[in-house]
């Protein structure tokens, strides 16, 4: 949205971004961002809510009478999530000699086999196949254990297509692990980056990256960016 209001105020148009990034906006620079703490997904805050609402959107539309920008106004309510994570029971460590996250990651192949013939279908495959996912996670693993990003050698380079892989990976285990309906995206996601050791292992190793002034896209679109 960042990118589309600079091309609408090129054009004669005032924008106002309704921001849920900090860092994203901070970077983009569009002219006018009200930046709101609020779960992604709702960009005007409290559902239901017509009055909590409203003051959203006058909030955002004062930005329109701001000096010239780039102008970025933080709305004064917090609101915290309240997604909860799935319960999903992960296998038992197997090998102790392995990294937590790549032990986890084989332990979880027998549910993600279970997913792939029910569905008859993955969504892994963009740089990494199954068998590579333990592999990814070890590269991330060194990373976050302090080896020098540009050496360990990520596929491609390319953090987000890999994370895509090893979070359906791991969605795909994950459902296959869970009783009753499915869970919402949020829910998952909460699990994998709150639960599982891939996802403890992704963060530390999104901060390594960020702390080694890795290019922005590779470490910041490895988790959500409110993680």
């Amino acid at each position: 949205m960042s990118v589309l209001a600079h091309v609408m105020e090129d054009a004669g148009l005032a924008s106002i971004v309704l921001a849920s990034m900090r860092p994203v906006v901070e970077k983009m620079r569009p002219p006018r961002a009200l930046y709101c703490e609020f779960p992604l997904g709702r960009p005007l805050g409290i559902p239901n809510d017509p009055a909590f609402q409203h003051r959203v959107l006058a909030a955002a539309f004062e930005l329109l009478s701001a000096p010239k920008g780039p102008v970025i106004v933080d709305f004064p309510d917090v609101i915290e999530s309240d997604e909860q994570p799935v319960a999903c029971a992960i296998p038992p460590r197997f090998d102790p000699n392995l990294p937590a996250c790549v032990d986890e990651a084989r332990g979880l192949r027998a549910a993600y086999e279970r997913s792939l013939t029910r569905r008859g279908r993955t969504d892994v495959g963009r740089v990494l196949s199954a068998d590579q996912v333990p592999e990814a996670l070890d590269a991330l693993h060194r990373i976050a254990s302090g080896e020098e990003w540009k050496s360990v050698g990520i596929p491609g380079s390319n953090t987000i297509a890999v994370m895509h892989d090893i979070r359906s990976y791991y969605d795909e285990a994950c459902l296959e692990l869970t009783d009753g309906p499915a869970p919402g995206g949020r829910a998952v996601e909460a699990w994998f980056f709150e639960s599982t050791q891939a996802g403890r292992t992704t963060l530390a190793a999104r901060q390594a990256l960020k702390d080694a002034e890795a290019p922005f896209p590779m470490w910041f679109y490895m988790a959500p960016g409110h993680r």
